[in-house]
């Protein structure tokens, strides 16, 4: 992983190369026509020594002509090496264009040299008139150096004239070619530079519009950020705080579903358990006194009358103890056929029941009073409304591992948005039943029973005419007998 500061370094390390080979190029070429200047006028110096030179050697022999002195004679030594060193100096620029001036020109050195020694030497001999004369002709050939020394000069300038010119456009070539190369190095840099700039700035903006998605609750848009350096690692250290907090949301609406069935169930229970103190005003009186009304009425001979109340003290008895306890199909099937006998004394002919029973199946395990609420539901709407009154069928038959139990009418059928608040457990009116208890009521309490949400379906409408209530209740839970007979002797 390269770190965000490496890249600064690298940057920095990028800008400062560019920036030493730009100057390393000016400067050698800056240095190359410097020394080319210096040549040029190492050249002219030489000469210009040479002249120099021979003029001191004139002028300190004069003055020794004059006044013999050590000193003097001195003077004229240290002269004459001038002029050897100005010599060898100019031997040096020796071309092939300045080859035979500069031949000539070494000539008159040592004829220079010669005279003087010669002028010294008839001076020290007396002869006056002798050292005067070689006087005069080292004089007049310090005047042809002197000539020669400018022409030599002016044959050098000539010849470096289109050096001097080249020199000239060559800086100027040289300042366009730093300017191009300052601009080109500029754009690479600022190229590379927003590159550099991107790399960083891309990964926090992905990062800050995935901050704003979480701050809006999407916490299922995963963080994908393409980058080596630290904004990488927290881009995963984010990623995994949003499946974290999406887990403990998950967890948390988990558990909020949870409370709500369970304060579902605490309600249902509260519901039935209101029912059952409904139902339990002062039973012993209401029970005593159908007994007694029953006794009466066949001891006057109303013997259908006598049957009737037997009935429905039975089915009020049945229905006090039985909402919140587990039954047989049994005692479901023969508190229904009571209540089907009261039904038939209130409709007489307009009421047809038919029943079809496996026996094989009565032993299997049902919530309390469920079959008389689906079976009062289809009298009170397919029954008691037609005026011709109406059939009901109650069927059980037996499966593999189900018993299916069907309750059907023939009456005008049920809505489809009916059926779907009943199934979804939408609260619905219950009136007109006789035990307080829906449809509603009875598909919630099996499915608690049975912890599964097909144990019952409706159907109705379309080409088939009435309504159809199919509960697929599991063969394998059965009713400990011992337990129920135990309870209802008690």
């Amino acid at each position: 992983m390269i770190g965000i500061q490496k890249k600064i370094m690298a940057l920095a390390a990028v800008v400062l190369f560019f920036m030493a080979v730009i100057w390393i190029a000016l400067t050698y070429y800056n240095q190359k026509t410097h020394d080319q200047y210096n040549a040029i006028l190492q050249r002219y110096l030489a000469m210009n020594e040479v002249t120099t030179a021979s003029q001191q050697t004139v002028a300190a022999l004069n003055n020794y002509l004059l006044s013999p002195t050590l000193h003097n004679l001195a003077q004229i030594d240290a002269s004459k090496e001038n002029v050897r060193k100005a010599k060898a100096e100019v031997m040096a620029l020796r071309n092939g264009e300045n080859s035979f001036a500069l031949a000539n020109y070494m000539n008159l050195i040592d004829s220079l040299i010669e005279t003087t020694d010669r002028s010294l030497m008839f001076r020290s001999e007396k002869e006056t008139e002798d050292s005067t004369k070689a006087f005069t002709e080292a004089t007049r050939i310090s005047k042809y150096i002197s000539e020669m020394t400018l022409s030599l000069l002016d044959s050098e300038l000539k010849t470096y004239d289109r050096f001097y010119r080249g020199i000239i456009e060559q800086s100027k070539e040289l300042k366009k070619l730093g300017i191009w190369l300052l601009l080109l190095m500029t754009f690479l840099l600022l190229l590379f530079t927003y590159w550099f700039s991107l790399s960083i700035t891309r990964p926090v903006l992905k990062l800050t519009k995935a901050a704003k998605e979480l701050s809006r609750g999407r916490f299922d848009l995963q963080i994908e950020v393409e980058s080596n350096d630290e904004i990488s690692f927290l881009a995963k250290m984010f990623d995994r705080m949003r499946i974290n907090i999406n887990n403990l949301i998950s967890e948390i609406q988990q558990k909020a579903q949870l409370e709500h069935e369970l304060q579902r169930n605490k309600l249902l229970l509260q519901e039935s358990q209101l029912r059952s103190l409904q139902s339990q005003i002062n039973p012993h009186f209401l029970f005593n006194t159908l007994d007694t009304l029953s006794k009466k009425a066949y001891l006057e001979g109303a013997e259908e009358t006598s049957d009737l109340l037997v009935n429905v003290a039975s089915l009020l008895r049945y229905n006090l103890k039985r909402l919140n306890r587990p039954v047989t199909l049994y005692e479901e099937a023969n508190v229904l056929r009571q209540y089907i006998e009261i039904q038939k004394t209130r409709f007489t002919e307009r009421l047809s029941f038919y029943a079809d029973i496996d026996e094989a199946c009565l032993h299997v395990q049902i919530p309390g009073l469920t079959l008389q609420p689906i079976v009062e539901n289809a009298v009170i709407h397919a029954v008691e409304p037609m005026e011709d009154g109406g059939t009901i069928w109650f069927r059980i038959i037996a499966g593999d591992d189900r018993v299916t139990v069907e309750i059907e009418d023939d009456g005008p059928g049920m809505e489809e948005s009916r059926i779907k608040q009943i199934l979804e457990e939408a609260p619905v009116a219950a009136e007109g039943h006789s035990t307080g208890i829906g449809l509603g009521n009875v598909v919630r309490r099996l499915r608690l029973f049975y912890g599964r949400d097909d144990v019952i379906g409706i159907e109705s409408g379309g080409a088939v005419r009435g309504t159809k209530v199919v509960m697929q209740i599991p063969a394998a839970r059965r009713l400990e007998c011992d337990d129920d007979k135990s309870s209802d002797r008690g």
